[in-house]
């Protein structure tokens, strides 16, 4: 278990620059208006293809396991 302890914080470190290069390689069809509430009222919805759609899904399941490993190590300090 020590081993589990050792090595969670060098994953949530990996995972964490993951999960922010995964956000931040995603494109935005509102542009940087609609991320201050502004954004085109005309804009078309478009499907996610190829690697749009491996980025979406990839930046989902790091923030789950982000989110897990980090609970897990908060019950793992509390235990020892």
């Amino acid at each position: 278990m020590s081993i589990v302890i050792q090595i969670l914080p060098y994953a949530q470190i990996i995972l964490s620059v993951i999960l922010v290069l995964a956000i931040m390689l995603q494109q935005s069809g509102a542009g940087a208006g609609g991320a201050l509430g502004g954004g085109d009222t005309n804009t078309f919805h478009s499907t996610r293809r190829g690697f749009e759609k491996f980025l979406f899904y990839l930046s989902i399941v790091c923030g789950i396991l982000f989110a897990l490993f980090a609970l897990l190590s908060i019950i793992l300090k509390a235990r020892s």
